[in-house]
C-alpha cells in the first residue's frame, strides 16, 4: 500500500471515529421513569412521575448533561407488582434506558430486583423502607427504618409516654418486616406481648369500621395507646375518615404514619385528623429557601396553585441531582463507571443540609416529626440535630445484626458479615 492510501484510510478511519463520538454525544440520556399512574398505587405514585419530568425538563434546559439533553420514557406499571418487572425489562432491553427512577412498595421494587441485576441497570428508589436488602445496581434514597421507624417509636415513647402499640400496615413486605423490626425493638424495650397488637389488611382497603373499633378498644385500658401505621395507598383515605367518624383524636390515641404525606392528605378532610402524625425526612412546611424554590417550581410547573410536595419527591429530587454529579463525575453513562462515581457524591437536600451517598447505597438524612395541621401541612414537632446514615440491615434482627453493607473494591458485598469475616452474596432478601 503506498503513503498516499495510508494517509487516506488513516484519515478516514479518524472520520469515522470522530462521526461515532459526535453522534454518541448528540444521543439524548434515557432516563426511565418506573411509577404506578393507575390502580390503588395512582394517589402517591403520580406526582413522582411528574416529578421526574420537571427535574428533567430543568436539567435539559440548564444545558443537559456532558452536553446532551434527557429525554424521559414513561411507563405505567398500574399498581400491578409483576407488571413492574415487565415494565422495567421494557425499559432496559427495549428503549435501552441508562437509569431507571421508580417504584413505591417494597413488593414492586422485589419484582423489580432480578431484573434491574440481570441487565445491569440502575435505579434510583424513593420512598421509605424495610431494609434487609442491599444491591449494586439499586440506590436508596428513601429513609431505612433508622432513619425513619426507630426514631419515632422512640419519641412516642420517651415524649409521649406511650406504653400500647398498634402495629398497623398493608399486607405485604415493608409494613411485615418494618413490623417485625419494632416488635423485636418494643419487646427489648420491655413491652409485654399483650401491648403490641399487629393488624393487616390487603392494598385498597376500605371496610375499616370493625378495626378501627378493635383499635379504639385495645387503647381503653388504661395505658397510653398509639398506632404505627405502615398503611400505603389510597386506603389510608377511608382509614383515616373512619378515625374521625369514631372520634379517635390524637390525643387519645395518635397515629404516626409512615406512609402518608401532604399528597394523601390532599383528599382528606382533615380538621378531625389534627394533631396525628408522620415521621418523614423532609415536609413541604419546612422552613428552607431552597424548599420555597421547589414548592414554587412545583407549583408553576403544575399550573395549581393548591399543589403540594412531599417526601418522596425530595428524595427524587436528591436521588436525580446525585445520578447528574455522579455523570459528571464518571464522564459517562455507563453503568458500572456510574455505580463507581456515586458513592461520597454530596447534594443539597431540601431541609437546609446536604444529603451523601453512603458506600451502602443508601443516603444520609434528617429524621422529622410533624403533626397534621388542619390545612393538611404538618407542624415539625421533632427533629434530629443532624443527618441520619442508612442502615441497609437492621440492629435489631438476629440475622442481620452482624451485617454490612459495602460496594466499594475491595469488599464489594451488599451483606458481609463482620461476625464470621465473609459476604454472603450480594443482595439477601428479607421474607415476608
Amino acid at each position: 500500500m503506498t503513503i498516499k492510501k495510508h494517509v487516506t484510510a488513516g484519515l478516514s478511519a479518524i472520520a469515522l471515529s470522530v462521526s461515532l463520538s459526535v453522534t454518541a454525544a448528540e444521543d439524548p440520556i434515557k432516563v426511565g421513569i418506573l411509577h404506578s399512574l393507575s390502580g390503588t398505587m395512582a394517589i402517591s405514585e403520580s406526582a413522582l412521575k411528574d416529578t421526574m419530568l420537571m427535574l428533567i425538563e430543568k436539567q435539559n434546559a440548564a444545558g443537559g448533561v456532558l452536553g446532551r439533553q434527557l429525554e424521559p420514557v414513561v411507563v405505567d406499571p398500574a399498581s400491578n407488582w409483576p407488571l413492574f418487572a415487565e415494565k422495567a425489562r421494557e425499559l432496559l432491553a427495549k428503549e435501552k434506558v441508562d437509569v431507571i427512577f421508580g417504584n413505591w412498595t417494597s413488593v414492586s421494587r422485589k419484582s423489580v430486583l432480578p431484573v434491574i441485576e440481570e441487565l445491569n441497570g440502575l435505579l434510583f428508589y424513593p420512598v421509605q423502607y424495610e431494609g434487609e436488602e442491599s444491591s449494586e445496581n439499586v440506590f436508596y434514597t428513601g429513609a431505612a427504618p433508622n432513619q425513619q421507624a426507630i426514631p419515632a417509636v422512640n419519641y412516642l415513647m420517651n415524649e409521649i409516654g406511650v406504653e400500647r402499640w398498634v402495629l398497623a400496615g398493608t399486607d405485604y413486605v415493608y409494613p411485615r418486616t418494618t413490623n417485625k423490626i419494632l416488635e423485636t425493638y418494643l419487646r427489648d424495650k420491655g413491652v409485654a406481648a399483650e401491648d403490641i397488637m399487629i393488624n393487616y389488611t390487603p392494598f385498597g382497603h376500605s371496610n375499616w369500621q370493625s378495626i378501627v373499633s378493635d383499635i379504639k378498644k385495645f387503647g381503653s385500658q388504661g395505658k397510653k395507646t398509639a398506632v404505627v401505621s405502615t398503611i400505603n395507598g389510597d386506603a389510608n383515605v377511608p382509614f383515616y375518615r373512619e378515625l374521625g367518624n369514631q372520634g379517635i383524636a390524637a390525643s387519645d390515641i395518635p397515629v404516626v404514619a409512615f406512609s402518608v404525606g401532604e399528597q394523601e392528605l390532599a383528599g382528606i378532610d382533615t380538621g378531625p385528623l389534627v394533631g396525628h402524625m408522620a415521621a418523614w425526612n423532609y415536609f413541604m412546611s419546612v422552613d428552607n429557601d431552597a424548599n420555597y424554590d421547589f414548592i414554587d417550581a412545583w407549583v408553576e410547573y403544575t399550573g395549581k396553585d393548591t399543589a403540594v410536595t412531599n417526601d418522596p419527591m425530595e428524595a427524587h429530587y436528591i436521588g436525580f441531582n446525585m445520578y447528574i454529579e455522579a455523570v459528571k463525575k464518571a464522564g459517562t453513562t455507563d453503568v458500572d463507571a456510574v455505580k463507581d462515581a456515586i458513592i461520597g457524591v454530596a447534594v443539597p437536600n431540601l431541609t437546609g443540609g446536604m444529603a451523601t451517598m453512603m458506600p451502602n447505597h443508601h443516603i444520609t438524612k434528617p429524621v422529622l416529626i410533624g403533626e397534621i395541621q388542619d390545612n393538611g401541612q404538618f407542624a415539625t414537632v421533632w427533629q434530629t440535630p443532624s443527618t441520619v446514615a442508612g442502615d441497609a440491615w437492621s440492629d435489631f434482627l438476629p440475622g442481620s445484626k452482624d451485617l454490612i453493607s459495602d460496594w466499594r473494591k475491595p469488599m464489594f458485598c451488599g451483606n458481609y458479615n463482620v461476625a464470621k469475616g465473609s459476604c454472603g452474596g450480594k443482595e439477601e432478601v428479607a421474607a415476608e
